[in-house]
């Protein structure tokens, strides 16, 4: 059984820890905050002392040795106890999780402090934001893999009025629960040339936010219904969601647009590209 205890500084039985047995591989890594070439150090890194890889999943808030990622090409699981990729790839995963960005700019200034939940380690929103920007990442590979181009056929984070202008559409009907003129993750042209705009999340935690979005999602699909080629569509997925199901379901009733991790992988951007395949898919709904 392992017990847990704090010390006079606050820190938790799981950091601390962690630090005693990876201290050393935790200062190794170090070395990169402010690198201007951090890839190739880190490489460098990994071939000279590859244990250093054991901290990698506490940087991204996880316990686990083994971490699943996935791409446009299908799914992956690292371990950083044992390398299961080349150094290649244990770099890419570096890169589009942001931790290559958190410690190029110094947002990570120290990665004992970091690792001990003093700067970042466990804040919320900061993991939150994180994990958002991947699932877009993620989104935008899939985007790519259809076809679409960025800056001609799909643009990436674009207001309301910004739409209207380009596509000469009047969404006036979007309310957006009152709040500031809202703003899609991805907007791209579709099947039969019509217009979709996109949401990407990613919940690793339950919490007001989700019944918060769901409800905020149905209002705007409902809303876009009034709206000659225009259709919201909504990209989710996370255990988050197992604690607010039901407002999940409540807004899978009205809105057929709303895909998971898996439709990803299944085709479902495909399938909106696709006059054919969109076409039969909106046989199979009615």
């Amino acid at each position: 059984m392992v017990m847990r205890s704090t010390t006079s500084r606050g820190k938790s039985s799981f950091s601390h820890t962690f630090l005693d047995l990876f201290e050393a591989q935790t200062n190794i890594l170090d070395s990169l905050i402010g690198s201007k070439n951090i890839e190739e150090e880190f490489k460098t890194i990994v071939k000279q002392y590859p244990n250093v890889l054991v901290v990698v999943p506490i940087l991204l808030a996880k316990r686990e040795a083994e971490i699943k990622v996935q791409d446009a090409e299908g799914s992956y699981v690292f371990n950083f106890v044992k390398m299961n990729y080349t150094i290649e790839q244990y770099t890419l995963f570096m890169r589009n999780s942001g931790l290559f960005d958190l410690l190029q700019n110094h947002i990570i200034n120290n990665l004992v402090d970091y690792v001990l939940g003093i700067e970042v380690g466990m804040d919320t929103n900061g993991r939150k934001n994180r994990t958002g920007h991947v699932m877009e990442d993620l989104v935008e590979s899939y985007l790519i893999k259809a076809g679409l181009v960025k800056g001609k056929t799909y643009f990436k984070e674009m207001y309301a009025s910004d739409v209207e202008k380009k596509f000469g559409l009047d969404l006036s009907a979007l309310s957006n629960d009152g709040k500031a003129e809202k703003r899609f993750d991805f907007v791209f042209i579709g099947a039969l040339g019509t217009v979709f705009a996109c949401e990407c999340n990613f919940y690793s935690g339950g919490g007001s936010k989700l019944n918060e979005t769901a409800r905020s999602y149905k209002t705007i699909t409902e809303e876009a219904k009034s709206i000659s080629g225009f259709q919201f569509v909504w990209f989710t997925d996370g255990i988050g969601w197992n604690s607010a199901r039901h407002n999940l379901e409540e807004t899978f009733d009205v809105l057929s647009n709303l895909y998971n991790l898996k439709d990803l992988e299944n085709g479902a951007i495909d399938t909106l590209v696709d006059s054919k395949k969109y076409l039969e898919s909106l046989i199979n709904v009615e």
